[in-house]
This record gives C-alpha cells, structure tokens and sequence, in this order.
C-alpha cells in the first residue's frame, strides 16, 4: 500500500506509549494498533485529527505517501 503511517515514530518523538495515546484519543488498543501496523484500510478525519490533536502534529507528519 502507498500510505505509510509514521504513527509509531510520532508517539517516540512525544515519548507516548500506545496506552496512553488510547485514552486520550478514546479508541480501542487494537483499533489503534491497527492503525499503528498499517493495516488499516480507512482513517476517519476526526480520528486522525483527535491524533494529530493528542500528539501536537500535523497529519502529514504520521501518514505519507510512497509510489510502489
């Protein structure tokens, strides 16, 4: 898949444990963790803008695009 999500190096850069990162955005562990792995085929903007909210970024810093 083209998108790449950097989520995992956002939460190292903010020294945010994936726990602690779904409390304060309110999502499940797994779905997070889904997320995390790149295995997630949808990301919904509030979601992603709770994210970017809790981790103090902007989307752009946690998914990217790559050619194949």
């Amino acid at each position: 898949m083209p998108i790449i999500v950097n989520l995992d190096v956002m939460m190292a850069k903010r020294k945010m444990s994936l726990n602690e990162l779904s409390e304060k955005v309110g999502l499940t562990l797994s779905n997070l963790s889904i997320l995390k792995t790149g295995k997630a085929k949808a990301i919904r903007f509030s979601t992603l803008e709770a994210i970017c909210k809790v981790l103090d970024c902007q989307p752009a810093d946690i998914l990217e695009y790559r050619e194949e």
